[in-house]
């Protein structure tokens, strides 16, 4: 049996967990940073990795039942991400890889998303609705890579929610909240921005900061804008599953912890015929077990590892600059 361990440091969670080739999930022991105002500072975000690093790595070791001898590989979330915490994750990696005399692997931190999303809903051939705090795309597998469908053209969607929240002084992370203020709103016109496949969200997040400086109340700018920026998802993703001719769509990534946007989704996936998934609940965000996953795919199909003397981030790592060699 292949054991692997895998590290996850591409923003606000240092994480570390183990997995064989199973499927099964060992351990994922990660930890978050957060604050009660203001918004992610990466400087901070790498301090705090680098102080829990080691007893992270511990734990996920220690809950698993495992000693580091009977480990075939280590993995790190190679990019994209926030430089200062993937270094924290590269440095890691590096020093136990070297110090066990193990092949290193560098993953893609959406491709661990889309993969953990498939081994745990068990879809087959989705199409992906990413969206978390950087990141928003459509994706779909296609002629041998992942490929993008359509995407945000500025921020992300948690990034995002997050803004607004920093900014009407709903602390860090502040998409929880939004969605618990929406339940008490009702709907205010805001700028639903669709270009063609693609979306834009800074343009609505700017104009809900505005209306609530007039003194527009913060529960009904929360459920317009999730209403707002759900259905522009939503209608994208359709398109995608048209255009794909797929019948699963899968929603992954932090905001798939979301309720309402899930219900959007489920809704349209109904009309057209398609299933809805979506990635158990501990599994939306980021966490160590996806990167350790994804590592294991790419030991056992690729063999392509990092040499330690060369090994670098890449922290604008798209998707559709990988190759797909674990899919047949």
């Amino acid at each position: 049996m292949v054991i692997g361990l895998g590290i996850e440091s591409t923003a606000h969670t240092f994480g570390a967990a183990i997995v064989n080739d199973k499927g099964k999930i060992l351990s994922n022991v990660n930890k978050t940073f957060t604050t009660e105002k203001g918004g992610m500072n990466p400087s901070d975000v790498a301090k705090h990795h680098r102080k829990y690093a080691d007893e992270i790595i511990l734990r996920a070791l220690s809950e698993a039942k495992i000693k580091e001898k009977n480990l075939d590989f280590i993995t790190f979330s190679q990019g994209p991400g926030l430089p200062p915490s993937l270094v924290v994750g590269k440095e890691k990696a590096k020093e136990l890889a070297s110090k066990l005399q193990i092949p290193l692997v560098g993953s893609n931190h959406i491709c661990a998303h889309l993969e953990i999303g498939k081994l745990l809903t068990k879809t087959k051939d989705p199409v992906f609705v990413f969206v978390s705090g950087a990141n928003t795309q459509i994706i779909a597998y296609e002629s041998e890579r992942y490929r993008i469908f359509g995407e945000t053209l500025d921020v992300g969607m948690g990034n995002a929610l997050d803004k607004f929240g920093r900014d009407i002084n709903l602390g860090f992370p502040a998409g929880p909240k939004i969605e618990e203020l929406a339940k008490k709103g009702k709907y205010i016109e805001l700028p639903y921005i669709v270009k063609g496949m693609d979306l834009s969200f800074s343009g609505i997040v700017t104009y809900a900061i505005q209306s609530h400086k007039k003194g527009i109340g913060k529960e009904d700018l929360c459920y317009s804008l999730q209403e707002t920026c759900f259905s522009m998802l939503t209608e994208v993703a359709e398109r995608a599953l048209a255009h794909c001719n797929k019948k699963e769509v899968l929603l992954i990534g932090g905001v798939a912890a979301n309720k309402r946007l899930c219900e959007m989704l489920d809704k349209m996936c109904k009309q057209r015929k398609a299933k809805f998934y979506s990635a158990p609940l501990k599994h939306c965000g980021d966490h160590a077990a996806m990167i350790a996953w994804q590592g294991m795919l790419q030991f056992k199909s690729d063999k392509n590892f990092l040499d330690l003397d060369e090994i670098d981030i890449l922290p604008k790592w798209r998707i559709d600059e990988v190759e797909v060699s674990w899919i047949k």
